[in-house]
């Protein structure tokens, strides 16, 4: 099946109409159309990477910094696939048909609308857009927005594709036990791992490098986007036995202290400042000094650690590979995250061997709160909240020919729907208002300009909400059953609810909360 049979109607006349236009021209006579490579970690906290203060060795990631610009109020939806959702289309997950969940290969498909269950395909993605636009299209990694072949990635505009249909999985094998068949795919076709000697992280990598070297000796003068969406570091931890020994004792002081370094190391780089207050460990979790097997606890910190480090081994090899094609100095590479750190629990699976160490092949435990806590120093909560801690992420742009100023830190307020708005800036595409976008291009701040910004942000997912608007916010958890407004300019952390200080803030900004609900198709639960 070609990449075009799979298109949508209403996708069809896009891309017939963009086309139609010709291939727009540079958007800087000096510059040449960048290649855009957007790297993207699966739930990973704020602080994990060495850039935003973590203690492990992401030396690739950390030089994109250095070389680039580190934003530190960026935002993501808070789950795996709204995330991908915004990514790929600029638009909010209800808009797009994933304001709920995945509809797996043996389920009905769900009513078209917010729930539906897998990406609209009435609504563009990023690779058709830019498809359109004359670029060649590559992903490897996992794709998570719909399960069926006719949504697959080359259904949706990607010359080519490697990786995970779904959802989480063993990064050695597929587990057949598991309630949903984990499916990988290699273009248009399903694809196996062998029996020995794969490991997921190491695979997306090889499909990425091997998407840019034959781009470079078959399409050579096209610009190319590339999306790599890593599996790491989401459960189950799995990590290779040499990655594991060099974060031997490294967790041994438990997560007091590491969260507490982390965040002396954030303000130290400038990525924070001392508004940012250390939220306090939550009542759940206890000291480490009084935790039930300190060293089984510090070794499901030691795999994670070890995933995040072959993670950033992989964006190494592919910096590499741009290198040696002469493609690294007028390539943008952009590393974010889908979601926060995640303190999901995952023992009531029953696939975790008790005799085999954490880390192994047949292990599969997460990391869980504690850690999470961790990863996301220094805010509250978890992936799925929205709070900071479930919605933040680290965003590195690195861009030689195209970033002024390399090394500095962004407080511009961004979110993942802006990626497609800034490419389509980038590519010279224009302004195509038949797509609807909420996203705002960030390519001026990469400039050295102050950029677009947005009028407010919106939050939804599983009855959790949030709103941005200037430095206010407001958050609705369900375990709470209230509204709560922060301000961000002094209590960045979410520490101090003025809510009852400012009830007309807070009524105004609910009102317009649900007035965006409405409009974008969101599914309220009544508090």
């Amino acid at each position: 099946m070609s990449r075009a049979s799979g298109v949508s109607t209403a996708a069809a006349v896009f891309l017939t109409v963009a086309v139609g236009c010709g291939t727009p021209e540079p958007r800087d006579a000096e510059i040449a159309r960048p290649n855009i490579v957007v790297i993207m970690a699966d739930d990973m906290g704020y602080s994990d990477v060495g850039a935003y203060g973590g203690e492990i060795d992401t030396p690739n990631i950390d030089e994109l910094a250095r070389g680039g610009v580190r934003f530190n109020r960026f935002y993501n939806t808070a789950r795996c696939w709204t995330t991908r959702a915004s990514l790929l289309t600029g638009r909010y997950p209800h808009q797009v048909g994933l304001g709920g969940g995945i509809t797996a290969v043996d389920q009905p498909l769900g009513e078209p609308g917010p729930r539906q269950g897998y990406l609209d395909e009435s609504t563009p993605t990023i690779a058709e857009v830019l498809g359109a636009a004359g670029y060649a299209t590559y992903m490897a990694g996992k794709w998570h927005v719909g399960e069926r072949p006719e949504h697959w990635p080359r259904q949706r505009g990607f010359d080519r594709y490697f990786g995970l249909i779904s959802g989480a999985s063993s990064y050695f094998e597929i587990i057949r036990s598991q309630p949903r068949i984990r499916q990988m795919a290699l273009d248009d076709d399903a694809w196996e791992p062998p029996n020995d000697g794969f490991y997921m992280t190491d695979a997306i990598t090889d499909y990425a490098v091997r998407f840019v070297d034959g781009h470079a000796s078959e399409r050579r003068g096209e610009p190319f986007f590339l999306y790599v969406a890593y599996t790491a570091p989401h459960w189950p931890l799995h990590a290779l036995p040499e990655d594991i020994a060099r974060y031997a004792d490294r967790y041994q002081r438990g997560w007091d202290q590491i969260r507490a370094e982390r965040h002396a190391r954030m303000i130290e780089s400038g990525i924070i400042d001392e508004s940012y207050t250390l939220s306090p460990r939550p009542p759940s979790i206890p000291p480490f000094t009084e935790a039930e097997n300190p060293d089984g606890w510090a070794r499901r910190m030691q795999v994670y650690a070890a995933m995040v480090d072959r993670l950033d081994q992989g964006v190494g090899r592919i910096r590499e590979s741009l290198r040696a094609a002469n493609l690294y100095e007028n390539t943008l590479i952009l590393f974010l995250a889908d979601n926060g750190g995640s303190a999901e629990n995952i023992a009531g699976r029953d696939l975790n061997d008790p005799a085999v160490p954490i880390g192994g092949r047949g292990s599969y435990v997460a990391y869980r709160a504690p850690w999470a806590n961790v990863s996301n120093t220094p805010f509250r909560r978890y992936k799925s909240w929205m709070y900071e801690g479930g919605i933040s992420t680290p965003l590195i742009a690195h861009w030689p020919q195209g970033i002024t100023e390399p090394g500095r830190t962004s407080t511009r307020v961004g979110h993942v729907i802006d990626l497609l708005a800034t490419s389509l800036e980038l590519a010279g595409a224009g302004d195509v208002p038949s797509l609807s976008l909420e996203g705002r291009s960030f390519a001026g701040v990469l400039a050295g300009r102050v950029g677009e910004t947005h009028d407010a942000l919106y939050w939804a997912h599983q009855g959790h909400r949030a709103m941005r608007r200037d430095d206010w916010k407001i958050v609705f958890a369900p375990v709470n059953d209230r509204w709560e407004l922060y301000d961000l300019s002094v209590d960045p952390t979410e520490l101090d609810d003025m809510a009852a200080a400012n009830p007309d803030r807070l009524a105004a900004m609910i009102e317009a909360w649900e007035e965006w609900a409405r409009r974008t198709g969101v599914q309220t639960i009544s508090p």
